[in-house]
């Protein structure tokens, strides 16, 4: 069969160094993270909330011979980059720890979910209200886009300049008067130097402008504590990492899923990413021709052992190939219902398989598998789609309201939760809503109600 893209794969900006060569900075970076995930994955219990407990935190300092901070660090790092997954109290190793060692596209895409949540590994400053943290956090893409663009250092008067002016556009969409006075008194710059801060009857522009410096010095740092980019005496530049990380986001390109059809002799995986991208027509033929090639039990056995896995696309990808296969897989869809991962998958191929309209086949679910389903959903989306599609899902939840949808979705413990929260909060137009989910993504980040 000829091989085909549904489009060409756009080409990065000239200077980017190979995928093999970004693939290596990023495991550098996440050098620590994946000790520590590794040592999770086979300790007994090292712990079930974000901060390590502390008798495995001393543990852990033991085995590595690490200071308890870089344990500390490590483990956040290895969660946010889904390195490692909680489940009850015992940590597993998440799908890309497992392909690390093999696997460029897992590598980026891991350390790319720790870029995203970059606003997580490193604290805002003390004493600076929730408002001003998140129209900072919302105003950072301007910001690394001017540093793509400029490819090259750029000062952070300017860069300063951009997020004061990113930040008076929020206040005016939002139709809201300047922030008063009553900021900290003094900040450390990013170029190393104290700057006095005005006293409270100080005008409000100027303390505007003192409050913008702070947050700006927070953001570089936390985009360099994940080797987005580099500090240099008043400026900042992206490293290649960054300035490949922002190209992508840009360009809205979905690395994984630019695979050709005609997958007749691929693995199950490998078969299932090169449909990605088709419409369910061809999609099925591409399916009826790849289990043409195969038995019925074995080609069965090895699409539920991809979707057993931690990408959540291959998952539902999955199920619709067997939904190709009808009756001969219905055993075996069936023995998969104990399965808290698969079974939301199986309970709506079946109630199909058994005639039920596939519109109406959602009310089989229960509220948490249905809850489970939508973060699973959305992590794929967030893995492998664009940012409409996440914002889009948003409509798909059975809640009805997202503060309800937020509450549900920290409460049903989906392993990816944290991820799908900050990709959705970088992904959504509306800042207040943007807001709320990233303070709920912080808050089951550090185990908090």
């Amino acid at each position: 069969m000829t091989t085909r893209r549904t489009r060409p794969a756009p080409r990065p900006p000239e200077g980017t160094p190979p995928r093999a060569e970004l693939a290596r900075q990023a495991r550098t970076v996440l050098a620590d993270a994946v000790r520590i995930a590794h040592w999770a994955a086979g300790a007994p219990g090292p712990g079930t909330t974000a901060p390590l407990a502390a008798h495995a935190l001393e543990r852990a300092a033991t085995a590595l011979e690490l200071s308890p901070a870089q344990v500390r660090a490590g483990w956040d790092r290895a969660r946010l980059a889904g390195l490692i997954e909680l489940h009850g109290d015992t940590a597993r190793p998440g799908w890309r720890l497992r392909a690390w060692d093999r696997d460029d596209s897992a590598v980026l895409r891991g350390w790319v979910a720790l870029f995203d949540a970059w606003s997580l590994v490193h604290a805002a400053p003390a004493g600076i209200e929730a408002g001003a943290v998140a129209e900072a956090v919302e105003a950072v893409p301007q910001v690394l886009s001017l540093l793509q663009l400029s490819a090259g250092p750029v000062t952070v008067p300017a860069l300063l300049d951009l997020l004061g002016q990113r930040v008076a556009e929020l206040h005016e969409e939002r139709c809201e008067v300047p922030l008063g006075p009553g900021r900290p008194a003094t900040a450390t710059t990013a170029a190393g130097a104290t700057a006095d801060r005005p006293d409270p009857a100080a005008t409000t522009g100027d303390t505007d402008a003192d409050l913008n410096a702070l947050l700006l010095d927070w953001a570089l740092e936390g985009l360099a504590a994940v080797g987005a980019l580099t500090l240099g005496h008043g400026h900042a530049t992206l490293t290649p990492l960054g300035n490949w990380a922002v190209w992508v986001k840009l360009e809205q390109i979905c690395v994984a899923a630019q695979s050709p059809a005609g997958n007749i002799e691929q693995s199950a995986a490998d078969m299932l990413l090169g449909c990605a991208r088709l419409t369910p027509g061809p999609a099925r033929d591409e399916y009826r021709a790849w289990l043409a090639a195969r038995t019925v039990g074995s080609a069965v056995a090895e699409l539920l052992a991809v979707a057993r896995g931690q990408d959540a696309l291959l998952r539902g990808l999955a199920f619709e190939a067997l939904r190709v296969v009808g009756a001969p897989a219905e055993p075996e869809v069936r023995a998969v219902l104990a399965e808290p991962s698969l079974r939301p998958y199986a309970l709506l191929w079946l109630a199909e398989y058994e005639g039920n309209d596939p519109d109406d086949a959602q009310d089989v679910l229960s509220r948490e598998e249905a809850t489970w389903l939508w973060v699973d959903t959305a992590a794929a989306v967030a893995d492998h789609g664009e940012t409409g599609l996440l914002v889009r899902h948003l409509d798909t939840a059975v809640q009805g309201t997202v503060p309800a949808l937020l509450d549900e979705v920290r409460a049903v413990g989906h392993p990816r939760t944290v991820q799908v929260l900050v990709a959705l909060a970088a992904a959504h137009p509306d800042p207040a809503l943007a807001k709320a989910v990233r303070r709920a993504a912080f808050q089951v980040h550090t185990g908090g109600a």
